[in-house]
């Protein structure tokens, strides 16, 4: 099992690496992070879907807690560690990694690769990346749309709204739960201390957007009540 795991790992980095270069030629007019920024996109769709595959029971799906990791979880897992690992290096390439993507990427490495490690855990460490990718696909659309010219639009205003709700009900809603569970449950020491500073990091970007939100509402119905305005 740890060999696959690792050859998972492994085809993993070079396949998402292949999946970058072909956006980049499919894209050559684009710019480097909207090309990963495809990827980023096919990596939360693809890691949703697994990881809600991983389910067994959806009337309880986080347990059992403490738990060894099923196969179908370690493979999920790893599938997901071979994306952090690419897109890491991907940031750094580009020179935009900041502190809170930075420290988001390094606990997931660090929290992941221990989960794997000890073959246990596999259940939260699921949810847990359910819970952090389920919102992704929307905060990629909204910096895809402005690349492709459809900033200030209904269209990107309405991706930032859903964004916006589906991360605070993944994140501060469900988040805050599972980081208990993983608190409360007998988990190694590295794994709580993942679970903490995902949900710190969650915490900071829901201060964020927040902000975020504030301002596009009120730009919004500023925009909106001139237009009336000059309409009448």
């Amino acid at each position: 099992m740890e060999n696959q795991i690792l050859s998972i790992v492994a085809g993993g980095v070079a396949c998402w690496t292949a999946a970058f270069i072909l956006a980049r030629n499919m894209f050559p007019k684009r710019s480097l992070e909207f090309c990963n920024r495809l990827v980023s996109t096919l990596h939360a769709i693809l890691g949703v879907t697994l990881a809600s595959l991983t389910v067994a029971d959806w009337r309880r799906p986080v347990s059992p807690v403490a738990a060894d990791s099923s196969p179908r979880q370690m493979q999920t897992l790893a599938v997901s560690l071979s994306y952090m690992i690419y897109d890491l290096g991907c940031c750094m390439f580009e020179r935009r990694v900041d502190m809170a993507n930075a420290v988001h990427h390094l606990v997931s490495i660090v929290g992941i690769g221990a989960g794997l490690a000890y073959q246990k855990c596999g259940t939260e460490m699921v949810a847990a990346l359910w819970v952090t990718e389920i919102s992704s696909p929307f905060l990629h659309l909204r910096e895809l749309l402005k690349e492709l010219g459809y900033r200030d639009t209904q269209f990107n205003f309405a991706a930032d709204i859903a964004f916006a709700a589906i991360f605070s009900f993944a994140r501060m809603g469900c988040g805050p739960y599972l980081t208990y569970v993983v608190l409360a449950a007998n988990n190694p020491l590295i794994i709580k201390a993942m679970g903490l500073g995902l949900q710190l990091v969650s915490a900071f970007w829901f201060y964020k957007i927040v902000r975020m939100v504030r301002y596009k509402v009120t730009k919004w119905t500023s925009t909106s009540t001139s237009a009336t305005k000059k309409a009448i």
